[in-house]
């Protein structure tokens, strides 16, 4: 998978969680996959479609998610519920929204799909690009992980 694929997804994680949660993020080692895997106990997929087909998705353990929603909202909460879930959710959307627009200015025209929330660990996601790529991320508020599986469309239009 190319890196010009790949870093759009970090600046704008970064930019995020810099700007919503005073957060820095540090990238880990990148492992490559067969899969598209939603790895941990909250998950959003994320689909693209344009001149990049495929998907992302942001696993959060459920420490990491309720740690997240907890700046975002200020309450404490104990569980992975719909308020979590939602919110999970609009960060994801809001990452690949910002993700898109880095991809426009290297000339890959993209739209992302609302946002889908999977429960539970180690679920596989079946998408049009064959390999993902890892991303482990580490916070302050945890770690989670990002998985990006984008492959060139060719039958895109210019």
């Amino acid at each position: 998978m190319k890196a010009e694929f790949v870093n759009p997804f970090l600046m704008a994680t970064q930019d995020v969680f810099d700007r919503m949660l005073g957060l820095s993020i540090e990238k880990g080692k990148l492992e490559l996959k067969e899969d598209l895997i939603a790895g941990k106990e909250a998950n959003v997929l994320i689909s693209i479609v344009g001149s990049l087909l495929g998907a992302v998705v942001y696993s959060f353990p459920k420490t990491t998610a309720l740690e997240i929603v907890r700046i975002m909202s200020g309450m404490e909460i104990e569980a992975l519920d719909i308020f979590v879930t939602s919110a999970l959710g609009e960060v994801g959307n809001i990452i690949s929204g910002n993700a898109v627009s880095y991809l426009e200015k290297a000339n890959y025209r993209c739209d992302i799909a609302p946002p889908q929330i999977i429960l539970g660990e180690n679920k596989s996601v079946s998408v049009a690009a064959p390999k993902s790529l890892l991303v482990p991320i580490k916070t302050k508020a945890g770690d989670f992980e990002i998985s990006i599986a984008l492959k060139e469309n060719p039958n895109a239009q210019s």
